[in-house]
């Protein structure tokens, strides 16, 4: 049984404040430009054609000219997926009738792609029929049919319009049929679908869906081999992936079984996602145990500060614990991303402000650093430290780009960015018959299925202080409690109350239309320090203030970095909000040393007997998010202290 759920979306309106001026860049510049570039309409970035190999995959089926064939990574269905779920939620913020015909017309180009028997894939519709569902471990097929499920359900529920959402139940019906009354062995490469059919399971009550995520999840390593198995069958690969790699794909052990985050580090917390929502829907016990003992494993042992997963371009991977290397870091933006969603199916399980915390973590943070500010440019990577002429430059580093292309051949975050900022309010929110659920503080408007309406005002993350007036109805409200806020306050009606604490949550009871409820955070710098065990960052520190992850870059502080060090018991000062600065943000000063080699190191090296000396300096330090908006620069999050 869950214990609380996400709002639907459309119960959040967004008026004022930080996330609905992003929520206004996304429907305004990121929206159009990402359709733009999908009718590969935008010159000097990477090709597209997403939307042409829909138009040729219909031809296909109709048994005409397939044209000028498919084109792209053979998961390209999916970027389509993802755009139109984007805007599926934006329109429930920005009505906009031009926006949602274009809509309609690529969901018209994907139901003439269906097959008569429900396939729906344009990799293999264009290239090779004779080859469905052949290759799990690489094909996507299942991936792809995830994300136009989730795609399907947000374009119903944001404008009740259920085409797509038909197109999928038939979908989703011939992949029950090939798997589970036909027996097909297997289960996806990708993990992506078994959360998908969660969300169609409860958008329409279709108990197959419900019954084919569970096989998905149940079967999952049950045959470790089994890819080894399904590669020995064919003589064809996509990109040689190695079937033998069981840590890789989360399948050396059945799910149930499974204690550390291993692998590819989007399809681990994908797969883990669907399996905290099943575990929830069908109250399997056991089930939560392993995503509790996973969710550990990553944000206890293999978590950035920044809320970014995936230490190594090597499988794009988790490693072991503590390994978490600055200026070589993945943290793919899509991985924060799936971290968040994993923590909300957590949420809904068992309400702990770990979970929330971990999501404001991420979101804040990596998700943010994803998106350049003007929304045109994009980190696949979000590196910890970068150094212009070695970052996205020799051969160790090559992943990790001093700055934000404008779009990819693998091109899955830009619009998983914009589709997670477009939703925000529904991990923000959450609700059960009793109680309405405070997770992120997000200005709006908030209406619960109980009735009781809330209108949230605050500045954050850059303000401390957060309003919610009760408008409509009476209740009870469930306010989480940071874990960086040393301090908290609140007040209803100005007075302070004595509220029940539980698990990270203060619950107020019997609020009632007119009640005010203020809540005071903590709005200090904080110094953060890692384990010893993190090899990398072993006498350094990083600043924080809020949910906000500070760094360093060049261009603040003499365009040189490396010789930075913050003093122990130096003074630190937030200065005043620049609204015109890094889209408005709130710059951090804090007392210093640069260290100067001057006559130090010899003429033949690059070592000295000699101690360099070291000069008191002011540093200037940014939110991560905002770096790499103004040309190369070094950045660094983590220095010494000294």
């Amino acid at each position: 049984m869950k214990q609380q759920r996400q709002i639907d979306v459309k119960r959040f309106e967004s008026t004022e404040g930080f996330i609905y001026q992003y929520q206004k860049l996304i429907k305004e510049v990121v929206i159009p430009y990402q359709y733009a570039v999908l009718h590969d309409q935008v010159e000097g970035v990477e090709k597209s054609h997403v939307v042409a190999n829909f138009e040729n995959a219909a031809k296909a089926v109709r048994g005409e000219d397939i044209g000028d064939g498919f084109y792209g990574m053979v998961f390209q269905d999916s970027d389509a997926a993802k755009w139109l779920e984007a805007v599926a939620y934006s329109l429930v913020n920005f009505p906009d009738t031009d926006l949602e015909a274009k809509a309609d017309s690529l969901i018209d180009k994907i139901e003439a792609a269906q097959d008569t028997d429900g396939y729906l894939n344009t990799y293999y519709t264009i290239k090779d029929k004779d080859k469905r569902w052949t290759n799990l471990l690489e094909g996507h097929e299942l991936y792809c049919a995830g994300h136009m499920m989730e795609a399907a359900v947000a374009y119903y529920e944001a404008t009740g319009k259920d085409k797509l959402l038909r197109v999928m139940q038939k979908n989703a019906a011939h992949i029950y049929q090939h798997f589970v009354t036909e027996g097909h062995e297997g289960y996806p490469g990708h993990p992506e679908v078994e959360l998908a059919l969660l969300r169609l399971y409860h958008a329409t009550g279709d108990e197959k869906c419900l019954a084919l995520a569970k096989h998905f999840i149940d079967v999952r390593g049950v045959n470790n081999r089994f890819y080894e198995e399904e590669a020995a069958r064919r003589d064809w690969s996509v990109w040689g992936n190695d079937a033998t790699d069981y840590d890789y794909q989360q399948s050396g052990k059945p799910v149930r079984e499974q204690r550390d985050a291993t692998g590819h580090s989007v399809r681990a917390v994908y797969l883990y996602t669907g399996m905290a929502d099943l575990a929830a829907q069908t109250e399997d016990q056991e089930l939560l145990d392993a995503c509790r003992h996973l969710f550990e494993s990553i944000t206890d042992r293999r978590m950035y500060v920044t809320g970014g997963i995936g230490s190594t371009v090597e499988g794009e991977a988790f490693t072991v614990d503590y390994d978490l290397p600055n200026d070589t870091a993945y943290a793919e933006t899509c991985a924060s991303i799936g971290l968040m969603f994993f923590a909300s199916r957590m949420l809904e399980a068992e309400v702990d402000s770990k979970y929330a915390d971990v999501m404001e973590r991420a979101f804040y943070n990596t998700v943010l650093a994803g998106m350049q500010l003007d929304g045109k440019r994009f980190f696949y990577v979000n590196p910890l430290e970068v150094l212009p002429g070695i970052s996205g430059e020799i051969k160790t580093h090559r992943h990790d780009l001093p700055q934000r292309p404008g779009w990819y051949a693998c091109a899955c975050c830009p619009p998983n960015v914009a589709r997670c900022i477009a939703s925000l309010g529904k991990y923000a929110y959450g609700e059960n018959e009793r109680t309405a659920f405070i997770h992120l503080f997000v200005e709006g408007r908030i209406t619960f299925e109980n009735g009781m309406v809330l209108e949230c005002k605050t500045g954050y993350p850059y303000e401390f202080k957060v309003e919610y007036k009760v408008t409509k109805g009476s209740g009870e409200m469930a306010v989480r409690r940071p874990d960086w806020s040393s301090s908290y306050r609140i007040l209803v009606n100005g007075t302070k109350v004595a509220a029940e604490e539980k698990n990270g949550y203060y619950y107020l009871k019997d609020l009632k239309a007119g009640d005010k409820v203020e809540i005071f955070l903590d709005d200090e710098i904080k110094k953060l320090y890692a384990s010893t065990k993190i090899a990398s960052d072993t006498g350094y520190v990083t600043l924080q203030r809020g949910p906000l992850v500070y760094c360093v870059e060049g261009t603040d502080n003499e365009m040189d970095v490396l010789s930075l060090s913050y003093a122990e018991n130096g003074s630190m000062k937030a200065e005043a909000y620049e609204p015109a600065f890094l889209g408005g943000t709130v710059r951090i000063t804090a007392d210093g040393y640069r260290t100067c080699e001057g006559e130090s190191l010899s003429s033949t090296g690059n070592y000295s007997m000699i101690k360099p000396e070291k000069m008191p300096c002011r540093i200037t330090a940014i939110p991560y998010y905002t770096w790499g908006n103004r040309g190369l620069n070094q950045m660094r999050v983590w220095l010494p202290e000294r």
